[in-house]
This record gives C-alpha cells, structure tokens and sequence, in this order.
C-alpha cells in the first residue's frame, strides 16, 4: 500500500511543474501587470518603471518563472504578496479552512444522499427510481451559482432562517459554522447529488442482476446481507470515481459560491488576486488547487486498493 501512494505521489511531480508553469504564462498574457495595480492610474510613466524594476517584471518570463521555482523548491517559499506585504503561504492558511469546509461538506452531503437514494431506488424501483431521474435532470440543468442565489434570496431575505453572507470559525461556534455553510453546501450539492445517485443506481442494479447474486439468492442467504455485503462493495468502486470527480468540481464552484455568499477562501481569493495581477497569490492558490487534486486520487486509489487487491499490483 506505501509502495502504492509513493509511486503516485512520485507521478504527480510533472503535473505540479506543467500547472504552475502553465497558470505563469497565461498570467503573463494578460493585458496590465503588479506594478500597475500597485502603481494606479495617476502615477507617472517614471514611477511605474521604478516599481516595474523593484518587482522584478522587467526580466524575461522564463527568468520570473526560473525564480519563483527556484524559491519554491529548494526553500519552499510561495513568495510574498505585493499589495500586503504578508506571505503568500500566511494569507493562504488564513482562507484554506473555509474552502476545505465547503468542498469536504459538500463532497460528504453528496455521497450521503446520493448513495442513499441511488441504493434505495434500485432496489425498489417505481416512484423511487423515476425520482431519482427527475433529480438528475434538475441538477444537470440548474446551475450552482443560481441555486446559491435563489437559496439566498428565499432562505436568507424572506424567511431570515440563515444568514445571506459571512463565516464563522469553528473555533468560535461550532453551530455558527455549520450554520454559515448551510446555503453555499446545499447550492454546491444539488447536482453532485444527483449525479451520485443516478451512478448509484445504476451501478447497483447492474450488479444486482449479476449471476452470482442469483446463486447467491438460491443459496438461501438473506436479501440484507446479499446486498450490504456483497452487491454494494462491488457497486461502490464506480460511485467512489464519480466522489472524486464531485470533490473537483467543487473546489472549482467555489469560486462561485465563496463569491455569492462573500465567504472568506481561496476562491475569492483567487478572483481578487487575479484582478489586480498577483502572480504569488495566483499561483499559490493554483498550487493548492492541484495539490487537492492530486490528494483526491491518491485516496481513490487506496480505496481502490482496499476494496479491489489486484489494483495494488498495477
């Protein structure tokens, strides 16, 4: 299993150097750069080559990038924020808590319904399962964002059950935490949800009508045990790749839902720093993105592991 999570580990180092190189570059082509956002619109043509230099912008690209890997490799050094002064790896460990509770709530609402509802519908059918292919046509179509703001609009405005905007630590109240993250959670879930469920049952109904669930049924063994023992470990090892895919999207929809409902984190991190060109910012956070990325398949493939012994040979 160590043999397992090194090579992959070991695998994603190109990954983190094409990403960050990548995210450098386009950042680049981007009409404006810091020294002009730093400088604003009445300094003088004198002023902003003065800072122009002092950052550094005046050297070639692959010169900024050489630098900004030089740092993060052999000093793990994110850099530091022009426009504060702060660290990079400071203002990120400041904003991380917020979008790691947002994706990991979601991620868990979406596995807990979904596989719930997938499970159930295939093994009763009926209303249930026509449900089921309603909610995935539902949350195909509406998008998060919109979700976020109707939520919002219904729950917050008019009924005033949550609060529209804001974050409260955990370390300040447990329930005013999960309290603040009730709206953007729910807008976040509803497509993951029913995607997770169609998987869900999808995956069931085609193993439950497998031949060996059959000799298993004439065997006499209870219809409970057949299908929590045998029938949803097989089944699960699809929904755990749909999971992860849920686990991304939702760190990319934060940048919606951190927006809509002014949630301090990455997301709106990133959408600040790139307007105003911060390369260290932007990058920081494309690395963190990545790296969640990365952590996510390596969980899978344990998972995998553990469920399926042959994948740890591979």
């Amino acid at each position: 299993m160590l043999r397992l999570i090194l090579r992959r580990i070991v695998r994603s180092i190109p990954l983190l150097l094409v990403v960050s190189a990548v995210s450098f570059v386009l950042e680049s082509l981007v009409p404006g750069n810091t020294a002009r956002a730093l400088a604003g619109v009445e300094a003088t043509h004198a002023e902003y080559e003065r800072l122009r230099i002092s950052l550094g912008l005046n050297r070639p690209l692959w010169y900024q990038y050489g630098h900004y890997l030089t740092q993060l490799v052999f000093h793990g050094r994110l850099g530091v924020d022009a426009f504060s002064g702060q660290s990079v790896t400071h203002i990120l460990a400041q904003r991380l808590p917020v979008t790691l509770s947002l994706v990991v709530l979601t991620t868990l609402l979406s596995a807990a319904v979904g596989i719930s509802l997938g499970v159930v519908s295939a093994v009763r059918g009926g209303a249930l399962g026509k449900f089921v292919d309603f909610l995935s046509v539902v949350g195909f179509a509406l998008p998060a964002f919109l979700v976020g703001l109707l939520l919002q609009e219904l729950l917050s405005v008019h009924f005033r059950w949550f609060p529209s905007v804001g974050y409260v630590a955990p370390s300040q109240s447990l329930w005013g935490w999960l309290h603040s993250l009730i709206l953007p959670v729910i807008s976040l879930s509803l497509s993951p949800m029913a995607i997770v469920a169609k998987q869900s049952r999808e995956s069931m109904k085609d193993v439950l009508d497998r031949e060996y669930i059959r000799t298993l049924r004439a065997s006499g063994i209870s219809r409970s045990r057949i299908l929590w023992k045998h029938a949803l470990r097989n089944a699960v090892t699809p929904t755990l790749t749909v999971l992860g895919l849920v686990f991304v999207s939702a760190l990319s929809f934060t940048v919606f839902a951190e927006n809509v409902f002014s949630l301090p984190g990455l997301g709106s991190l990133i959408v600040t720093a790139a307007s105003a060109h911060d390369i260290p910012i932007i990058e920081g956070v494309t690395l963190y993105f990545t790296m969640f990325v990365i952590a996510v398949n390596i969980v899978l493939d344990v998972c995998y592991a553990l469920i399926n012994p042959k994948v740890r040979h591979r």
